[in-house]
């Protein structure tokens, strides 16, 4: 079965899309943050919120209706959705400022936050892959094909 699933997504027009959706989320919401960050002066948290704030909602949008074209009007996904982005969001961001202000603790706290948001944003992408197969779009089988 899972070779199956892989060839489905492999042979699917929408693996392109949900890259290009991908790529453009992370231009934009990385933009965003660290311009907050370094040209406005907003701090760690704030910068790295809005990222994800309005990231995900292009995400979501230009997913939902350009990658896969849903015309659903499921609830429970956005609820779902937006747990989801809230936990790995939490998670991520405080794990990297926890880690590298005790690594990098010598260095200026302005560094340690600009490096701690890459490394949160690395480890956001991991936490919000599995979420998001796992918790908000469970695929079955039987659902996979149609």
């Amino acid at each position: 079965m899972e070779k199956q699933k892989l060839k489905y997504m492999s042979n699917s027009k929408t693996f392109n899309k949900f890259v290009i959706v991908g790529i453009i989320n992370t231009v934009i919401g990385t933009s965003i943050m660290f311009v907050a960050y370094n040209l406005f002066g907003m701090g760690y948290w704030i910068s790295t919120f809005l990222n994800y704030f309005i990231g995900s909602i292009i995400s979501y949008i230009l997913n939902k209706y350009y990658t896969s074209k849903s015309k659903n009007r499921n609830f429970t996904e956005v609820i779902k959705f937006i747990i989801n982005i809230i936990v790995c969001y939490l998670i991520a961001y405080t794990v990297a400022k926890n880690i590298l202000e005790f690594i990098l603790n010598s260095l200026s706290s302005k560094f340690i936050d600009n490096i701690s948001m890459i490394f949160g944003m690395i480890i956001f992408v991991i936490l919000n892959y599995f979420g998001q197969k796992y918790f908000v779009f469970k695929v079955t089988d039987k659902n996979i094909y149609s």
